[in-house]
């Protein structure tokens, strides 16, 4: 699995002109699943990220978890995180997992992360998406499952 983690003061995603989820002081993650990934993915990045110190404490530090500030997550489904743009023009998705696989993997996700006590905003799985967000610092980072230290 994939996670693109952004520290945000506020975010929301829209369906249809529909805000589906909004938060405000937290983290936006956009999360792409391939076909090798299982629950041990999930559960190691829904371990990392809620504890990972990237807010800064009253030194100006990043010093600070998003558990430890009350800070929510809006989690968005990202397949094109697996695109190959290395040959052509034209990304190919072959290493992004098919939809059940990744809807299940993404469900599992949200809930391990909201069994760590984080509220958990989410898209809307396989719908088109419209993203908004005021990345805070900016402080975005990308982590893997598949590169664990």
């Amino acid at each position: 699995m994939r996670a693109v983690v952004q520290r945000s003061n506020k975010a929301s995603v829209t369906v249809n002109g529909e805000v589906v989820g909004e938060i405000n002081h937290g983290l936006v993650v956009l999360l792409g699943v391939t076909h090798e990934d299982t629950e041990e993915d999930a559960k190691y990045l829904a371990s990392k990220i809620p504890h990972l110190r990237i807010f800064e404490d009253e030194n100006s530090k990043m010093n600070l978890s998003l558990s430890s500030i009350e800070g929510s997550l809006l989690s968005i489904s990202q397949f094109t995180l697996y695109g190959d743009c290395r040959k052509g023009r034209r990304p190919n998705f072959m290493n992004a997992a098919k939809p059940e696989q990744a809807l299940e993997l993404y469900e599992t996700f949200n809930q391990l992360i909201a069994d760590e006590g984080v509220h958990v905003e989410t898209g809307t799985f396989g719908e088109m998406m419209d993203v908004q967000l005021t990345n805070s610092g900016p402080v975005t980072l990308i982590l893997d499952s598949k590169e664990r230290g």
